[in-house]
């Protein structure tokens, strides 16, 4: 936020570039120390209007709010370290849909998946259980990157999804370990972290390049299961007529 769209006026000393903590402090009706305290990440108690006033003049998108909110209220998270354990009868869905899906957990582990993945994506059958993981796939796996026609866009928007799912999950063991992984492992990872990007998902149309079926595009749509929360699933609905052939949709092995 710039000191003129708030009202402020320019100085000699100071640019237009944006404010100072005592500035967005002041415009939120708190005081620095306060405010100071708040960017530290000290225990202090931190009020839903409180924190959308800074928010507000922060000018900060609603999916960066809702990020900070979740920060702000991490005592009220679930165990972040609650092992996700897939429902039968999550799997017995996704193995009913004729397209592409998957089942991920919090940290992006991939803990299910139908044939029409596995005919998008041989290689998952083939992954230790845990290699099996989204995020790290995107930017280690050279098949993977190599299905995507525009990688950098596709991976930012990854990573700034994730970067919001996690929330204050991030700082748990199992996140963490993805993170710290990927910054040892992939040089994209680490600029692409630092520009800490946060994103809500949306559906929206995905392309691939398929090994034998050429370029695909598909529906990016994702749902979570009222019964089990923590799971996500991912669904590639096809616009074109890529679907797996009618052979290759037997069961494949699951972890």
């Amino acid at each position: 936020m710039s000191r003129t769209a708030v009202g402020l006026p320019l100085t000699s000393r100071r640019s237009d570039t944006g404010l100072s903590r005592e500035e967005v402090a002041a415009l939120s009706g708190v005081s620095s120390s306060w405010y100071t305290w708040l960017e530290q990440g000290r225990d202090i108690n931190v009020s839903r209007q409180v924190l959308a006033a800074v928010c507000r003049v922060l000018d900060l998108t609603a999916a960066e709010g809702e990020y900070i909110s979740a920060l702000a209220e991490q005592g009220k998270e679930p165990d972040p370290e609650r092992a996700e354990v897939l429902p039968v009868h999550l799997q017995r869905m996704v193995d009913a849909f004729d397209f592409p899906a998957f089942i991920v957990g919090t940290d992006w582990s991939i803990v299910g998946w139908n044939s029409g993945y596995e005919w998008l994506y041989p290689r998952i059958a083939d992954l230790d259980e845990e290699a099996r993981n989204l995020l790290s796939l995107v930017y280690t796996d050279p098949q993977l990157r190599e299905m995507l026609p525009d990688w950098e866009r596709d991976s930012r928007r990854f990573l700034a999804e994730f970067r919001a799912e996690s929330g204050v999950r991030l700082s748990s063991p199992r996140h963490r370990a993805v993170v710290e992984r990927l910054r040892a492992e992939s040089e994209d990872f680490l600029l692409q972290w630092a520009e800490l990007t946060v994103e809500r998902f949306t559906s929206r149309i995905r392309n691939f390049r398929h090994r034998d079926a050429g370029l695909l595009e598909f529906e990016h749509h994702r749902l979570v299961p009222s019964d089990a929360p923590d799971l996500h699933i991912v669904m590639y609905v096809p616009t074109t007529r890529a679907r797996p052939p009618k052979q290759d949709r037997a069961l494949v092995k699951r972890r």
